[in-house]
């Protein structure tokens, strides 16, 4: 087989395993409410969501640094292996904690295979080629996370949830043929130390912020023993983190990387970015579905312009990386993300379906630039034995902001929500049947609300979203201001001359 084929199977093999990867996450939250009604434990369901991405962003830093030390194909084998494993197991639990540990399983899997995808294609790829493909990969990315929900709503309504883990295995298998076949990797490698006090004090610290951030407000007052005392080991945990990476040998997270400017301003956007985005994903669908009514499937495909615009973005970004500076491209990015989702702010009742597609337009195309953009802009300083830490670290803070955001702007979005009933209804009987955001949710139970109390309902859910959108702008305008400060590193194409 010609190299330019054997290049295709890997780069098909690579996709695959990001679409898989990206999914899963958006696919389970559309299906937990069925999950729950089949196999119980409502008050364990957070733990389902809460082990997958504790495990991707423990894991993910900690892949990043073996595949340079061993290399990429190895690990991301193993990651291949795991997830597939893990997805197999989920779609056999029976019970919320045995699906909370396999989601872990599936998690660790995950952290492995978004990162080096991505440090794969640098390697295989000469930089001219970089922008295009890395523009692929992001749009693949960016796709996932808005496909998702409505890929779960679909098979959980016409086929089974169990089918919503099952799925991964054909699209694994695939992907383990492809790059088993056909990625032949050259690069030698140098026998390292494993930083292994450095893993576990990272993976326990972040444990314990999501188990705080999760449970806070929730299962537990924010005052408790047991939500301080999470803080706590969280703060101690990670202050010892910090510590032991200025000593060992081989640190899992170099902070020598950090004094590249390109590489620590593009993390800190990717942080904003991940923070933000994640909540256009999470409440369009609930406002959709809440205020104009439907089913969980017709409201998830309102997102459909969403990806098509970060499609694009993605798509456009990775190519205009040959032609201007990481900066440049960001700026563009930051400032009609913004508007994206400030517009957003300002939905209600009366907004039409019309703007709503326009709005999440404006707010898909923004963010993909970001996708494709700054996974180049964080590795452009680096050689190939640190591409992987690099792009593994990046994709961390993504993470690490998309799981901060969902929780924060959820405890926001809920309190604006409580407040604004009680505002409504006051203490009387109406607000308390009615109070439910569940309620309006469903078709057969908005039917039994009566015309006036859904009025309230659907204009409280609408405000507290809007101004959910509004304080969003925090973390997006904060992007911003880390872009001004990247620089005007670009890439840099070699032309020879002809003789």
């Amino acid at each position: 087989m010609k190299k330019d084929k054997k290049i295709g199977m890997v780069v098909a093999g690579l996709l695959l395993g990001i679409l898989m990867a990206a999914m899963d996450n958006t696919i389970v939250a559309t299906a937990m409410g069925t999950i729950v009604a089949d196999l119980g434990g409502l008050d364990k369901f957070v733990w389902v969501t809460s082990a997958y991405m504790v495990a991707v962003m423990a894991g993910t830093p900690i892949f990043g640094k073996l595949s340079d030390m061993y290399g990429r194909k190895r690990f991301y084998l193993f990651g291949l292996i795991v997830f597939l494993f893990g997805s197999i197991l989920c779609g056999t639990a029976d019970s919320m904690v045995q699906l909370s540990i396999y989601r872990a399983i599936q998690g660790i899997g995950g952290g492995a295979l978004m990162p080096i995808a991505f440090t794969i294609v640098f390697d295989i790829f000469p930089p001219e080629k970089r922008g295009k493909m890395t523009g692929l990969l992001g749009a693949v990315f960016g796709t996932s996370s808005v496909f998702g929900p409505l890929l779960g709503a679909y098979i959980t309504e016409y086929i089974s949830w169990h089918w919503i883990f099952y799925i991964n295995v054909p699209l694994g298998i695939l992907s383990l043929v492809f790059l088993s076949v056909y990625y032949k990797e050259s690069l030698e490698h140098k026998e390292q130390t494993i930083d292994w006090w450095g893993a576990a004090t990272l993976v326990t610290a972040v444990v314990s912020l999501m188990f705080a951030l999760e449970l806070g407000g929730n299962e537990f007052a924010w005052n408790s023993t047991v939500i301080i005392g999470l803080f706590s080991m969280f703060a101690v945990l990670f202050a010892a983190f910090l510590k032991i990476e200025t000593i060992a040998k081989d640190p899992i997270i170099s902070f020598g990387m950090f004094k590249k400017r390109l590489f620590a301003t593009s993390n800190a956007v990717a942080l904003f970015y991940g923070a933000t985005f994640i909540i256009a994903t999470v409440y369009i669908p609930i406002f959709v579905q809440g205020v104009f009514g439907g089913s969980a499937t017709n409201s998830g495909l309102i997102l459909t312009p969403m990806m098509l615009g970060s499609v694009v973005g993605s798509s456009i970004g990775g190519m205009l990386t040959t032609k201007a500076s990481y900066r440049n491209i960001m700026i563009f990015s930051g400032f009609v993300f913004v508007l994206g989702i400030f517009l957003l702010s300002t939905l209600s009742p009366e907004t039409s379906h019309t703007m709503i597609i326009i709005y999440m337009i404006l707010t898909g195309f923004g963010v993909g630039f970001s996708f494709s953009t700054l996974s180049m802009a964080a590795i452009h300083n680096f050689d190939i034995k640190q591409r992987g830490s690099a792009t593994s670290t990046n994709s961390f803070f993504r993470s690490l902001g998309m799981t901060i955001g969902v929780t924060v702007f959820g405890i926001i979005q809920r309190n604006l929500f409580e407040n604004k009933l009680s505002n409504a209804f006051g203490d009387t009987e109406q607000g308390g049947n009615f109070g439910d955001p569940r309620a309006i949710l469903s078709p057969e139970a908005r039917e039994n609300i009566p015309t006036p109390v859904l009025d309230n309902i659907m204009n409280a859910l609408s405000s507290s979203i809007a101004e959910t959108f509004m304080w969003a702008l925090v973390p997006a305008v904060l992007a911003i201001v880390f872009i001004f400060m990247m620089g005007k590193e670009r890439i840099e194409i070699s032309i020879k001359k002809r003789s």
